[in-house]
C-alpha cells in the first residue's frame, strides 16, 4: 500500500513561508536579544523587566497586550480577536527560566547567547523562550503578509512555570472569559530523539512530600547506645519498604483507585511509537529498566504512577567513618500522577499509610499538579497533525501522554478545552542543565509550524 500523500500548503500559507525564509537572519537576531534578558523566577531576577519587554513585543507585532498581576509573578496576556465566528486558539508558554547553575559547566555565559555548530546556546532558548518566540514570529509573519490572522489568537505567557505554576489555576479560573478558546497548544519540551516532530495529547501530574523521623534529642555513640536508641534512618527505610516492593509494585492502599486505564486508541498509538530499547539503555548507561521488568517502556511513562525517592538525608556523610547514631533523618519523595489521580487524594492516602505503618514519622505534604489527557481522536489533533505535515513535510510522532508534567490541567479541567503539547526543540536541548541549546533548524521549523497551525485553525470546520 502506498503511503498517504501529505497535504500541500495553500498559496496564502506559501506566501507566509516565503516571508519566514526571507527574514531568518532578523528572526535569529531578535530571539538572541530576547534570551539575553535573564528572567529567573526562583530568584525573582528580571521577571518584571521581561514581562514588560514581552508586552512591548506583542503590541509591536499587532496584538492587544497587557501584564496581569497575580500574588506572585505577572501573567502576560496578548490577543487578536477580529474574526467573528472563527475558531480561537490559545498559545501557552512561559517566560521564566531555570537558574543557570552550575555556571562553571557552561562553555559560554548562559545569558550571552552564542551560536556554535548550528545551535544557539543560552539559558531559556529551549525552555521556553525560543519556542514561544517562534509562535510569536509565526503570528507576526501572517500579519505582515496578509494584514490579518486566519483565526482568533490568545497568547498566555506565565512567569512561574519553573517554580511549579502555583498561581495559574486561580488565574485561569478568575479570567475564564478572557481565555475562552477552542483549544490550547503549548510549544515546549524536546522532540523525539530521531528529530521527527512530535505532538502530545496529555501530561502526567505530580505531587511531592517529605517524611521526617526524630527519636533522641541528640546524636549518640553507636556503641554506647546502639540497640537502645532507635535509628531514624532505619525507621524511614522500613516505612519506605512498605510503600513499594522490590518487584516495582506501589503498595500505598487505594493509590490506584482513581486511575483511568488507557483506551484502545492509546494502546494503538503506543504500539506505533519508535523504540530502540538497547540504544535507550546504552545512552543512559543502564543494564536494565526499573521493575517491573515486563512493563513496556512507553507504558511506564504514560499510564502508570511512580513513587520516586528524590533524596535521603541523615547521619554522617563525610570522609572515613564516624560511629554515630543520628537523632533525625528525612526523605523527599514525589509521585507522578496519571489520569484521573489528584494530588489531594494521593497525599491523603500517603498520610494514612504513614499513620498506619509509622505513626511517629512526620508527614509533610508539598504542592501538586493534576494530570491532563485529551482523547486521541480529538478533531483538533487532526488540525495539529496537518499543520506539522504542511510545515515540515513529515507526519509527527503522536504520544498519548508524556512522562513529565505541565499545567495543561488548567485548560482541560478548568477551561474545559483540549490542550496539546507540540515541541519545537531538539531532543538534546539540555533544558534545566548547563549548555541549554536549540538547533537553528528547529527554531525555523517552529516558526513554520506555528504559521501552518494558524492557517489550519482558520479553515472553517
Amino acid at each position: 500500500m502506498m503511503p498517504e500523500a501529505l497535504p500541500l500548503p495553500s498559496a496564502r500559507l506559501n506566501a507566509v513561508f516565503d516571508h519566514i525564509d526571507e527574514h531568518k537572519e532578523s528572526f535569529l537576531r531578535r530571539v538572541i536579544d530576547y534570551v539575553r534578558h535573564p528572567s529567573i523566577s526562583a530568584h525573582n531576577i528580571g521577571i518584571t523587566e521581561v514581562a514588560a519587554l514581552l508586552v512591548g513585543m506583542l503590541k509591536e507585532i499587532g496584538l492587544e497586550a497587557q501584564t496581569v498581576p497575580t500574588s506572585g509573578h505577572p501573567m502576560v496576556l496578548g490577543r487578536w480577536e477580529k474574526k467573528p465566528g472563527a475558531r480561537t486558539i490559545l498559545l501557552y508558554g512561559h517566560y521564566d527560566v531555570q537558574p543557570p547553575d552550575p555556571l562553571e559547566l557552561w562553555l559560554s555565559p548562559p545569558f550571552e547567547p552564542t551560536i556554535r555548530d548550528g545551535r544557539i546556546y543560552a539559558r531559556g532558548i529551549g525552555d521556553n523562550k525560543g519556542q514561544h518566540f517562534a509562535q510569536l514570529l509565526a503570528i507576526e509573519s501572517h500579519l505582515k503578509v496578509h494584514g490579518e490572522l486566519p483565526c482568533n489568537v490568545i497568547v498566555l505567557l506565565e512567569g512561574e512555570e519553573e517554580i511549579g505554576s502555583p498561581r495559574i489555576a486561580d488565574f485561569v479560573a478568575e479570567h475564564r472569559e478572557k481565555l475562552k478558546a477552542d483549544f490550547v497548544v503549548t510549544a515546549d519540551g524536546p522532540m523525539h530523539p530521531s528529530g521527527t516532530p512530535t505532538m502530545t495529547y496529555g501530561v502526567r501530574g505530580m505531587t511531592s512530600f517529605e517524611l521526617r523521623a526524630k527519636h533522641a534529642s541528640r546524636d549518640v555513640h553507636s556503641g554506647n547506645l546502639g540497640g537502645v536508641v532507635p535509628n531514624p534512618i532505619w525507621t524511614l527505610v522500613h516505612l519506605l519498604s512498605t510503600m513499594k516492593t522490590p518487584s516495582g509494585e506501589i503498595t500505598i492502599e487505594g493509590l490506584h483507585d482513581a486511575i483511568v486505564p488507557p483506551s484502545e486508541l492509546d494502546r494503538a498509538a503506543v504500539a506505533r511509537l519508535p523504540l530502540d530499547l538497547d540504544d535507550a539503555k546504552a545512552k543512559l548507561g543502564l543494564t536494565r529498566l526499573d521493575a517491573p521488568a515486563e512493563r513496556g517502556y512507553y507504558e511506564r511513562l504514560m499510564f502508570h504512577p511512580t513513587l520516586t525517592i528524590n533524596g535521603f538525608h541523615g547521619g554522617y556523610g563525610g570522609p572515613g567513618s564516624k560511629t554515630v547514631l543520628p537523632c533525625e533523618a528525612f526523605v523527599k519523595c514525589d509521585i507522578r500522577l496519571v489520569e484521573a489521580m489528584t494530588p489531594g487524594d494521593v497525599l491523603a492516602k500517603v498520610e494514612a499509610h504513614v499513620k498506619k505503618h509509622a505513626p511517629e514519622v512526620e508527614f509533610i505534604p508539598r504542592g501538586g499538579m493534576l494530570p491532563s489527557r485529551v482523547p486521541m481522536d480529538s478533531p483538533y489533533g487532526a488540525i495539529i497533525r496537518s499543520a506539522i505535515e504542511l510545515a515540515q513535510g513529515v507526519s509527527p510522532i503522536e504520544y498519548p501522554c508524556t512522562g513529565g508534567s505541565l499545567p495543561d490541567y488548567v485548560f482541560t479541567k478548568i477551561l474545559g478545552v483540549p490542550a496539546f503539547v507540540v515541541p519545537y526543540a531538539n531532543s538534546d536541548e539540555a533544558n534545566h542543565a548547563p549548555n541549554e541549546n536549540m538547533k537553528l533548524e528547529c527554531f525555523y521549523n517552529g516558526i513554520r509550524t506555528g504559521a501552518a497551525l494558524l492557517d489550519r485553525v482558520g479553515v472553517p470546520s
